[in-house]
């Protein structure tokens, strides 16, 4: 859509993704950190909310504090990790790929996936690959180029995820 199409109104509020109901039976997970980003917006959005003066930015408002209240209903915060030496959810995993580049990945919950940062979905083929692993481990993952092998050199938890 060219930019002369698009209100200044319409990008005063950040949105998070869609994404398609979760199957039945799955947990929405959240790390203790994404659960208070979370809050912290939807009560930014009730604030803005009271000083709205267009109706059509009111009603976008509404929507976006609807979903995110939805959200938050169902939202599970992690508990603090059992192992540090054990990757599991809220995990910061550092791999080592066969050609010898290294990543840092992020396992948090389908909310707060971000692959610009690579936080990946706990969900994901990549992070189910790495689950349960400890440092050494190498492990299959297929990825969308093939089967790949990745070694697991470093696991890390941020301070909100030892203390949950």
């Amino acid at each position: 859509m060219s930019r002369a199409f698009v209100r200044e109104s319409d990008e005063s509020w950040e949105q998070l993704p869609p994404r398609p109901p979760l199957p039945a039976g799955v947990t929405n997970y959240i790390t203790p950190a994404g659960a208070k980003r979370m809050e912290a917006e939807l009560a930014r959005l009730l604030e803005q909310k009271r000083s709205c003066a267009s109706e059509e930015d009111r009603r976008n408002l509404e929507a976006r504090i609807r979903d995110l209240q939805q959200r938050l209903q169902t939202l599970v915060v992690t508990p603090a990790p059992t192992s540090r030496n054990t990757v599991s959810f809220g995990a910061s995993v550092k791999v080592r790929d066969s050609d010898g580049e290294q990543t840092t990945y992020r396992i948090v919950g389908i909310d707060e996936a971000d692959a610009e940062r690579d936080e990946i979905s706990w969900r994901s083929p990549l992070a189910r690959a790495i689950l349960s692993h400890q440092v050494g481990d190498k492990v299959q993952f297929d990825a969308p180029a093939g089967a790949r092998e990745l070694e697991i050199l470093e696991i890390s938890y941020q301070p909100d995820e030892l203390t949950a």
